[in-house]
């Protein structure tokens, strides 16, 4: 994109120059060195063993930096004291207003976000965790007859495997994906967002909070015992995630929030060097043939009806959609989709289809975005 003072222009986003293979590689934490097993063996060692609460870690990169709105802080009040403390996510990756829906937590650990989710669906609802670690399962199985019962209704499930093969999981299941700061740790992150796109239904959303690095990080780094269990070294690069994503069918990835990384490790800033890392929290729709590679203009609106708990004066898309309440706004092709065909639909009036094409959506960003992201206005307005 180019910016300009209250405004970014929309440009078709060049070719990728990078050879395939070096993508690949680049993507694939075994590439060259320890296979996907070794890499997962340590995981789970890391995670089930190494670290005993979230104070073991060298890194904020598995804290979540933002507090989580009132709504979910008051659920997570009710949540066990051991199910927190084994918690390792980077964000709050928690959608609210999706009662009644299928959610699928993937890398659930101890259950955290599985608990809370369990409560935003509600009795018609139903959650389903899956981990590939004993330890963590064991402590997120150990509490939910217990938590089920406060809540009056049970709704969980969790099952042991990994992300990368979500086998038992059926196709166009699942309404909403979440994750934790649990992709990086992947050795095969292309078949996370494969397995995640095709178990989600049409207008489903992959919803999840993740590190990422502002470059690709030499093959020794990504496959660091401690940086990769510190969420550092198996950290994508970002424009590759981008890649991944819409290779895969996630058309106009769209950033939500996002947050630096603080490594505070001497020895671990070493090995990093310039290297920099955020938090960002993306969604990721699943919309085939409605999100097209660059933001068009149909002269298409859309009207929040402020229907989302806890969002009863706006709600806010991405870092450059805010939505307030009743208030008309003129959206490019994907926004509409994304607010009107998703399952945010029931919360949304769209006005107007495709049978006119007005061009280029002149795109802008909220005054409240300090800047636009890098996966912002190059695909999406």
């Amino acid at each position: 994109f180019r910016k300009q003072p209250g405004h970014i222009t929309c440009v078709q986003p060049l070719p990728s120059l990078q050879p395939a293979a070096a993508v690949a590689n680049a993507v694939i934490m075994g590439a060259g060195g320890k296979d996907a097993s070794q890499i997962q063996s340590e995981v789970k060692e890391y995670y089930g063993e190494t670290l005993a609460t979230t104070s073991d870690l060298k890194t904020n990169a598995c804290c979540t930096m933002n507090a989580p709105p009132k709504e979910i802080r008051d659920i997570l009040a009710k949540v066990p004291s051991e199910v927190i403390a084994k918690y390792y996510g980077c964000g709050s990756p928690l959608p609210q207003g999706i009662e009644g829906l299928h959610v699928l937590d993937l890398g659930c650990g101890s259950g955290r976000d599985c608990y809370v989710a369990s409560k935003l669906v509600g009795p018609t609802g139903r959650v389903t965790g899956v981990d590939m670690t004993p330890q963590q399962l064991e402590v997120a199985r150990k509490h939910q007859d217990a938590y089920a019962a406060t809540l009056g209704y049970a709704n969980m499930s969790f099952v042991q495997g990994t992300i990368e093969d979500l086998s038992a999981i059926p196709s166009d299941s699942i309404d909403i994906i979440i994750s934790n700061c649990v992709v990086n740790l992947s050795p095969d992150k292309p078949a996370v967002l494969k397995e995640a796109y095709r178990v989600l239904r049409h207008g489903g959303e992959f919803y999840f909070s993740d590190v990422y690095g502002d470059r690709r990080l030499p093959k020794a780094l990504t496959q660091h015992k401690v940086l990769v269990g510190e969420c550092i070294g198996g950290a994508l690069y970002e424009q590759d995630f981008l890649r991944i994503a819409r290779r895969v069918g996630f058309e106009d990835p769209r950033v939500l929030d996002s947050a630096p990384i603080d490594v505070k490790d001497p020895q671990l800033i070493e090995l990093v060097g310039e290297a920099k890392f955020t938090s960002v929290t993306y969604r990721l729709f699943k919309l085939p043939g409605l999100l097209e590679s660059l933001c068009e203009d149909y002269g298409q609106v859309a009207v929040y009806k402020g229907t989302v708990p806890g969002h009863r004066h706006a709600y806010q898309l991405d870092d450059h959609h805010r939505f307030e309440t009743g208030r008309p706004m003129l959206v490019c092709g994907n926004s509409a989709a994304m607010v009107g065909d998703s399952w945010l639909g029931k919360h949304f009036t769209v006005s107007g289809d495709r049978s006119t094409h007005f061009g280029l959506f002149p795109c802008h960003f909220s005054p409240s975005a300090d800047a636009p992201t890098p996966g912002g206005c190059a695909s999406c307005c």
